[in-house]
């Protein structure tokens, strides 16, 4: 159930915070965020080419390891026989291309509006679950568990029957509740029992969103119009809401996203979930809006319970990375870029490592083994230099919490910046446990002239890149797709932007008029996605009903509606092999990569912070915070059936003690969320 966090303080804290008073939020998309260029997936087969004997023995031998990994004989109902779809390149050298990049992603399960969520459990409403005798379960004030057609019943007395036909069980015990948890499928890990080998193990996951307007339109819907407030983000929606913010906010955290959904995923054949979360699940300062610290908090313990692993991403961060809304506040990006982008980047550093120490905790550290530092950073805003030395900033902060090598922290992700995942070759190599996460969406590529058949096949083009990237880089994950080949649906292109008029949206929009060949076409997009990206996250679980539609809206990005009217697989295992090709990766990853070499010093990066700011600042001459401060934990969870449990404290490394980062005291600093063409101070801060 929703509630707050707590936090403590180990010493006096900065307060040199300053109450500034913002303008009027500007709309929702600015030049730099339409000026944002895409492309980047191309067909580049050139430097790939092979013996085509040897390549048919090593498809052949790849695909049955695949195959026999997830569970499925060579014969198999799914076939088990090769496609006799060429292989396509997923480009390599990314060329750019103009795109209106939307309101895409964000966060729904600890995610939005707020919160660590993953890492938390409440210590309000825990009551355990337990299931019926039926189906497998069992009941005692002990350890329960439940197969296919078992009764659970929910912290709030609510029951429902758990479907896996995939062999997955669900597991608990509240008198130890960091006991092993539940298995999603057969042929998976165990969470707390088993380990997950990268390179044999395969994800399988789907992202659970957040407040965004297209996401959960009725959150927003009560409040658009209806205030002098214009709503378009989760700054706004909070400025609206007033003195209901508290009230509405938990009401959504406690109802989008249920252990029943968790459940769900499981039964869906998937066993990762990516869960989206704003700084504000730690604090926030100055008139910053969001309501600190809401959220899922059972999160994590539902997904030990059914078996799932969650990779925990940093979605949005002080003073926005990208300008879109899901950041949290649509308009100019302040991160890395104008006179606040270093002391805004220097605050994300202090919540990165507020986030790693709980998760890297012994009690955690199987259910959360990920975590992504950014979100869609605005590559073309920020700059090459800026971005990478931020990457390299963040690696060093979350590492020295943790140390090196496997069992110490989770794995760092980076995002591409939507370069392409060759660019990144080379980057920081060396480094351990450093993943790559890729965006391909096929939605905003403004391709209006491609049949459906042949849409259906151009997530096979980013097979090549991402196989490569694999060898090159190391662990390479697609975070975020969709089966959508448009940008209809209500609000996915913000609120108030209009539909694109190259689309009948009104048809596209109205799913439960799809006829056999736009379902058979969708579920082909999404079968080449799921083979091309390998280690994948479906945006988004769910899209929540639209109150002025009576329905939900954006078919395309629901996996849950599409799971049930046929264009999402019923078994994403179906996708082995769907594209074919002929560089399929062995698995074979770096020792670093995974956290096994003897050594793991990253190549030399950029220092942080670089020695420009853009637009075009010295960045010696740039306001910056100090770390000084009192560093906030989040706290542990308390359960009423284990009160002696060993929950931690919220911090892993008590030898790791810097400071938080805060402002310097004395000091004035412009607005941190409007300061790219501020003036610099007069006085010397930081």
């Amino acid at each position: 159930m929703a509630g707050h966090y707590r936090t403590v303080s180990t010493k006096e804290e900065g307060n040199g915070m300053q109450t500034l008073s913002l303008p009027p939020s500007p709309l929702p998309r600015t030049s730099e965020a339409e000026d944002e260029l895409i492309d980047l997936y191309r067909n580049d087969d050139a430097g790939f080419a092979s013996n085509g004997s040897n390549i048919a023995l090593t498809r052949a031998q790849l695909t049955e390891r695949r195959l026999a990994k997830n569970g499925i004989k060579s014969k198999s109902k799914l076939g088990g026989t090769t496609s006799s779809r060429g292989g396509r390149g997923y480009l390599s050298n990314p060329r750019k291309k103009r795109i209106v990049i939307i309101c895409v992603c964000v966060l729904v399960v600890v995610a939005i509006a707020v919160a660590v969520p993953v890492a938390i459990l409440s210590s309000k409403n825990q009551d355990s679950s337990s299931s019926s005798s039926s189906g497998g379960g069992s009941k005692s004030n002990g350890p329960t568990s439940g197969t296919d057609g078992s009764l659970v019943t929910m912290g709030n007395g609510t029951t429902f029957t758990y479907t896996n036909s995939f062999g997955g069980d669900w597991r608990e015990d509240p008198s130890d509740p960091f006991a092993p948890g539940g298995k999603a499928q057969s042929w998976g890990k165990r969470i707390g029992e088993d380990e997950w080998v990268w390179g044999e193990d395969i994800i399988r996951g789907v992202n659970l969103g957040v407040t965004e307007p297209f996401i959960a339109p009725a959150l927003y819907e009560k409040y658009v119009d209806k205030t002098d407030i214009a709503v378009f983000d989760e700054w706004t929606l909070a400025l609206a809401m007033g003195e209901n913010l508290a009230k509405d906010m938990e009401e959504h955290y406690s109802t989008f996203i249920t252990e029943q959904d968790i459940a769900e995923i499981a039964g869906a054949g998937l066993n990762w979930v990516r869960i989206p979360i704003g700084f504000w699940a730690i604090e926030t300062i100055n008139d910053e809006p969001f309501l600190v610290g809401t959220s899922w908090f059972k999160a994590i313990e539902w997904c030990r319970k059914y078996g799932i692993r969650i990779y925990l991403d940093l979605h949005a961060l002080p003073g926005s990375q990208n300008g879109w809304n899901h950041s949290g506040k649509a308009g100019s990006v302040n991160f890395m870029n104008g006179v606040m982008g270093i002391a805004n980047a220097q605050r994300t550093l202090t919540y990165l490592r507020i986030i790693t120490e709980f998760v890297s905790q012994e009690q955690y550290r199987d259910v959360v083994p990920m975590v992504g530092i950014v979100n869609e950073i605005l590559w073309g805003t920020i700059g090459k230099d800026s971005v990478q030395s931020f990457y390299y900033a963040a690696y060093e902060a979350m590492r020295g919490a943790t140390g090196v090598g496997k069992g110490n922290g989770p794995y760092v992700v980076v995002h591409e910046g939507f370069q392409g995942p060759a660019i990144w070759e080379g980057f920081m190599q060396g480094a351990d446990r450093l993943a790559l996460d890729q965006h391909p969406y096929l939605a905003f590529m403004s391709d209006y002239t491609s049949t459906m058949d042949d849409l259906a096949k151009k997530p096979c083009d980013w097979a090549v890149a991402t196989n490569q990237s694999s060898k090159a880089f190391g662990v390479t994950v697609g975070g975020e797709w969709s089966v959508a080949i448009n940008n209809c649906g209500k609000w996915l292109n913000g609120i108030g932007a209009p539909s694109d008029p190259h689309y009948d949206c009104d048809m596209w929009d109205d799913w439960a008029s799809y006829n056999a060949t736009i379902i058979a076409s969708l579920k082909s997009v999404g079968l080449a996605s799921m083979d091309a990206l390998q280690n994948f996250f479906f945006w988004t679980w769910k899209i929540g009903d639209s109150t002025e539609l009576g329905r939900s809206s954006s078919p395309m990005w629901h996996y849950r509606l599409g799971l049930q009217h046929g264009w999402m697989p019923a078994d994403p295992r179906e996708a082995i092999n769907h594209c074919g090709g002929s560089q399929l990766f062995d698995g074979s990853y770096a020792a670093s990569a995974t956290g096994d070499a003897a050594s793991m010093q990253p190549s030399p990066s950029l220092a942080f912070p670089p020695a420009k700011i853009s637009p075009s600042f010295d960045a010696t001459l740039l306001p910056t915070y100090t770390a000084t401060g009192s560093v906030k934990t989040l706290f542990a969870p308390t359960f009423t059936a284990a009160p002696s449990a060993t929950v931690g404290t919220g911090w892993w490394n008590a030898e790791d003690n810097a400071g938080a980062y805060v402002p310097v005291k004395g000091c004035s600093y412009p607005n941190a969320w409007d300061a790219t063409a501020a003036a610099l101070p007069t006085g010397t801060c930081g």
